[in-house]
């Protein structure tokens, strides 16, 4: 199992590009195309708390835990 970001589906919904976004929590863009991208390999609790707040949704929202072993043969 694996935690997996949803903000590019989010972001990508709301049609809200990573430099508008930059722009609109004041965090900093390669933090937020990390995340983007799912290549996060921490998460900061401010920068999960501050995306939440801008976007109003809830954390499971942002962040899910789905199993990689399922991803992983859904890609080959």
């Amino acid at each position: 199992m694996r935690v997996k970001s949803n903000l590019k589906t989010i972001l990508d919904d709301r049609k809200i590009s990573i430099r508008q976004f930059t722009d609109m929590t004041g965090l900093k863009f390669e933090t937020l195309r990390r995340l983007y991208n799912d290549d996060t390999k921490q998460y900061q609790r401010d920068t999960i708390g501050r995306v939440c707040e801008i976007l109003k949704i809830e954390i499971n929202e942002l962040l899910v835990l789905i199993d990689d072993d399922t991803e992983q043969n859904h890609q080959q």
